[in-house]
């Protein structure tokens, strides 16, 4: 009954883990994305607008704590499957030796899980941009903020992918400067090049570290488009296709584009 009871409970700490990481990974989003609408909707031709951050920090906590809660429990319900899934395939193509029908279906089933994640963690971002503008509960927000993806697809689609692309670019650069700044200061500051066998352990911790680094803190942009953009969209709905909020030198940047 003991060992029954352990094996239930770490199962269940191991989802509380999946659970409370990805709570944390939707606060965070929902944060920033209150606090981009706040500044899209405070600005106009005339002004620039203030980001609301206190305001988004404390409606998390108490009017859509609950709705974070939700989201975050159906992508950390699917990530615990993927984790059961991938131990429970590698153990049966472990038992089964080299079986190419067991490799094929653990790369299938791993495809479709991971295919279900990116679109439930899309459709979660996506709500809770909408949430933010219109502060509606979780699922008449992912409703409406699909709708909203669908019928802005092409400018959505657009907007995501040179947010990533510039992310990427940022990423490496910074990593790639990072390096060169490590080896600058170990060859002439330090002079620490003498006293290691190799120089790729360093460089490889410091470059490793950076990447993680800057994918945490850049990351906050490609939530904040998202938020611009599900704003612009519901202010081109209300208008009848002619925003009247926002940053002036963000509709330039939008038109340019």
């Amino acid at each position: 009954m003991t060992s029954e009871f352990n094996y239930w409970s770490l199962w269940y700490m191991v989802f509380a883990l999946f659970w409370l990481v990805s709570f944390i990974q939707y606060k965070t989003q929902f944060i920033v994305q209150f606090a981009a609408a706040t500044y899209y909707f405070d600005s106009n031709a005339n002004k620039d607008g203030e980001a609301e951050v206190g305001l988004g920090f404390t409606l998390a906590y108490s009017a859509h704590l609950g709705s974070l809660a939700f989201g975050s429990f159906i992508i950390g319900v699917i990530r615990l499957a993927k984790f059961v899934f991938v131990y429970a395939a590698r153990q049966a193509a472990k038992a089964s030796g080299d079986n190419k029908f067991s490799q094929a279906t653990l790369k299938c089933g791993l495809c479709y899980i991971e295919c279900l994640e990116k679109v439930t963690d899309y459709i979660n971002e996506a709500a809770y941009a909408y949430m933010a503008v219109s502060g509606d509960d979780f699922i008449r927000s992912a409703w409406n903020g699909f709708l909203l993806n669908i019928k802005h697809l092409l400018r959505f689609s657009f907007s995501n992918l040179i947010a990533k692309v510039f992310m990427f670019i940022g990423k490496v650069g910074i990593t790639v400067g990072n390096v060169f700044s490590l080896l600058f200061i170990m060859k002439t500051i330090t002079g620490d090049t003498d006293e290691v066998s190799s120089l790729f352990a360093p460089c490889f911790v410091v470059g490793c570290w950076t990447y993680f680094t800057a994918s945490v803190f850049l990351g906050l942009f490609d939530t904040a488009v998202m938020s611009m953009m599900t704003s612009l969209a519901i202010d081109m709905d209300m208008n009848n296709g002619e925003p009247i909020y926002g940053p002036p030198t963000f509709h330039e940047s939008v038109q340019k584009i």
